[in-house]
């Protein structure tokens, strides 16, 4: 299967002589295929850990898979049946169930498991560890100076408040402050009578 034509020199070893062939990096780099029930699949596969039966509707079913599902196993039990030539009964059968009960008219199937299957969440950590856990490096964050205008804005603040507390112009709970016209009518000392 190879040919001359495909192959090119490796650049991730760095060595001009190695050669790779593009075949061999075209399987190694592309994802894996997934089939069209793979989706319940993995979802039976989970389930399994924890129950034995799974009543699925065939509205959830289809939101598994990622598509409709075709009208015959909406029309007839006979697609629901647990033969292992059919792509979609393989769907969960190698995921350790088998479709016990199937209701055409309420539109739902009964699975049951019949084989544990270990259920694998993603690619798996090593199991063995080479090295010891070192924390990465943490550099303390050095606080900025307050900006110019944020300082000056804050030197005005404090200065009006110091200008308020000295006119005597506190306004404490419950006590408004003298209206306009109060303040005309009467000095500061005298208190109306």
């Amino acid at each position: 299967m190879f040919c001359r034509d495909c192959m090119v020199p490796d650049v991730a070893t760095g060595d001009p002589t190695a050669m790779l062939c593009l075949h061999c990096a075209r399987r190694v780099v592309s994802p894996r295929s997934r089939s069209k029930y793979g989706g319940l699949t993995g979802h039976l596969k989970f389930r399994g850990s924890f129950t034995s039966v799974v009543k699925l509707s065939f509205a959830r079913i289809d939101g598994l898979i990622g598509s409709n599902l075709p009208m015959t196993a909406y029309r007839e039990e006979a697609w629901w049946s647990n033969s292992a030539s059919s792509t979609h009964a393989r769907g969960w059968l190698d995921a350790g169930w088998e479709a016990q009960e199937v209701n055409l008219k309420e539109g739902y199937v009964v699975f049951k498991k019949v084989r544990q299957v270990p259920f694998k969440r993603g690619r798996q950590a090593k199991s063995k560890i080479d090295k010891p856990f070192k924390p990465v490096p943490v550099r303390a964050s050095k606080r900025k100076p307050p900006s110019k205008t944020k300082v000056s804005q804050l030197y005005a603040r404090i200065k009006n408040l110091e200008r308020q507390r000295a006119e005597g112009r506190r306004n404490i709970r419950g006590l408004k402050p003298r209206r306009q016209h109060e303040k005309k009518l009467f000095k500061p000392d005298e208190k109306p009578k």
